[in-house]
């Protein structure tokens, strides 16, 4: 089984009446990259602080590598690396010298880690060029590039992929898997951008009001987001219950507009049809479709 890097058991926050956690718990393996998932206020950015130390639970527990009191969780960290909202860059200051002034900050005795880094970012080219003249891209890269210097093992980002254009998000996307495949760190992600998410992620945590909503491998959500029929009928109460009765199906899900979506038996459809047309319903509309990602998702947040 591989290793639990992280478990944060029943962990709550609070701040004045509001409860920005209520009871979250999963768990974090050993070279995964978990997408962390839900509308903005939902408590990502507060799990994050609290994994950073930036901000502390109310109460629960919060584990990682071990370690669960303050001396420990301290130690943890240095194991690990945050970029949680902007990162920090000089805008009149080189790629090179924010990452030198990073250098000397974090005590981190090897001159040559720099251009390690800016070489894994693609940005070892940039020369004399000045941040405040960075596309949003290459500032992004720039602040993984200062999450990288002390060779983290975990690596926590928050939105770092927000406000990209396409390529800078196949850049980053692809980045992201050099950096757990080659240098076996683990990643949490958090994005609203879940189709690519959906591309990288092997595992996903969905939060909503501060509560978690599903904890899924890709396996698992690939299962959730499933194959389905649309149908819409002119009495469509009338065709869900011909459906349960004369097929057994009962995951049956009524839509908004009144439409009905079915999982099971799809093999079954024109069979099903006949029978509506038997029964005297007439449907108006009979379609294969997918879950994805985004719809799940939806899903999630109106429950």
């Amino acid at each position: 089984m591989s290793e639990t890097i992280v478990d944060v058991k029943n962990l709550t926050k609070q701040y004045g009446q509001q409860m920005a956690l209520d009871g979250v718990s999963f768990q974090i393996k050993k070279g995964s990259i978990v997408g962390l998932i839900g509308p903005n206020g939902a408590g990502k950015t507060t799990i994050m602080k609290i994994m950073g130390g930036l901000a502390f639970p109310t109460g629960g527990e919060l584990e990682m590598y071990g370690a669960t009191d303050e001396k420990g969780l301290n130690h943890a960290r240095t194991r690990m690396s945050f970029m949680i909202e902007t990162p920090y860059e000089k805008e009149k200051m080189t790629a090179r010298e924010n990452l030198e002034k990073q250098r000397l900050q974090k005590g981190i005795p090897d001159k040559n880690r720099i251009d390690e880094v800016l070489k894994i970012v693609n940005l070892q080219n940039t020369g004399k060029k000045i941040v405040k003249n960075f596309s949003l891209g290459m500032r992004q890269r720039l602040g993984l590039a200062n999450a990288l210097m002390g060779k983290p093992e975990f690596m926590v980002l928050d939105e770092p992929i927000n406000g990209l254009d396409p390529e800078g998000i196949v850049e980053i996307r692809e980045l992201f898997r050099k950096l757990n495949r080659e240098e076996n760190i683990t990643m949490v992600i958090s994005s609203h951008i879940l189709s690519e998410l959906s591309l990288l992620c092997t595992d996903y945590i969905f939060i909503n009001h501060g509560k978690i909503k599903g904890v899924f491998t890709a396996d698992e959500l690939k299962q959730a987001c499933s194959e389905f029929y649309r149908i819409n009928t002119d009495n469509n109460e009338k065709a869900s219950a011909i459906l349960l009765q004369h097929f057994g199906i009962e995951r049956i899900e009524t839509m908004e507009d009144g439409s009905l979506r079915i999982y099971d038996g799809l093999e079954k459809m024109h069979e099903i049809s006949k029978a509506l047309y038997e029964n005297g319903i007439i449907p108006v509309e009979l379609s294969k479709n997918e879950v994805n990602l985004e719809d799940y998702y939806m899903k999630m947040v109106r429950e």
